[in-house]
């Protein structure tokens, strides 16, 4: 399990460069300043938990566990709806739908599951190791 989250963790974070530089230089020619905000603060958040995967895949090599998988998992999950909501919302804004903002409801579950998840990193770093390690 640790290979796939260093994995996904590295083409996560190669989004998430393509994704700043589109902010930089693409949005901002095209979306009100607040909403290159939003965007921003998605791009901010993924990239800190795709470092957040990284760092899992790699304690999960010295503490191979249920909860360091559940962490990895939370942290994923987390990506996809709290940066993914807002890069849905930045979409909406940009292309001026209107009534979809009900999207912004999902961003919370996303913070949840990032808190959720450094819990659990926690609590698996926190278990023994198994005999031999």
């Amino acid at each position: 399990m640790h290979k796939s989250f260093l994995q996904i963790g590295a083409f996560l974070a190669a989004l998430s460069v393509a994704l700043g530089a589109f902010a930089a230089h693409g949005l901002k020619k095209i979306a009100q300043e607040h909403t290159v905000a939003i965007f921003e603060t998605g791009v901010r958040y993924q990239f800190y938990h795709v470092l957040a995967l990284i760092l899992t895949g790699i304690l999960y090599a010295h503490y191979p566990n249920k909860k360091i998988t559940w962490a990895g998992n939370l942290f994923l999950t987390g990506i996809f709806l709290f940066s993914g909501s807002l890069y849905a919302l930045t979409f909406l804004q940009v292309k001026g739908i209107q009534g979809l903002d009900a999207i912004g409801a999902i961003t919370p579950f996303g913070g949840l599951c990032f808190i959720a998840g450094w819990v659990m990193l926690a609590i698996g770093i926190s278990q023994k190791c198994p005999q031999g390690r």
